[in-house]
């Protein structure tokens, strides 16, 4: 099992690191929720899998840690609040530049579309 989630969180942060380096925003958004959620995992995972156990009642048990379980519901709505903050940012940046690249730049125009804009400014 801990195996299994190992191999879930790599994947996650690798493909929630690879859509962060992307240029347009629903890609880094998506990104961000993926590297989120590694992160929750992570966190999880760090108070050990443990099955039929109860949370702290008696020192001398074995017990499950509340810490992990504690800082994951934090980190949840934390990372909410943020993913609501970073698509309402990227929808203002899409009003505002008429483009969704994170840069604010759009691609170089085909040759086509320079020359008649030259052409027209001549005119």
């Amino acid at each position: 099992m801990e195996l299994i989630l190992a191999i879930v969180i790599a994947v996650l942060t690798g493909t929630g690191i690879y859509l962060l380096l992307r240029a347009r925003t629903f890609p880094v958004v998506m990104g961000l929720t993926l590297f989120t959620y590694a992160v929750n995992l992570f966190l999880f995972a760090m108070g050990r899998i443990r099955y039929n156990a109860p949370p702290v009642t008696n020192m001398a048990d074995i017990h499950t840690d509340p810490l992990p379980q504690a800082l994951v519901l934090t980190a949840i709505v934390i990372g909410f609040a943020m993913t609501a903050f970073v698509v309402v940012l990227s929808l203002r940046a899409r009003a505002d530049l008429g483009n969704d690249h994170v840069d604010g730049i759009d691609k170089p125009r085909p040759e086509k579309e320079l020359t008649e804009q030259t052409e027209e400014a001549n005119a």
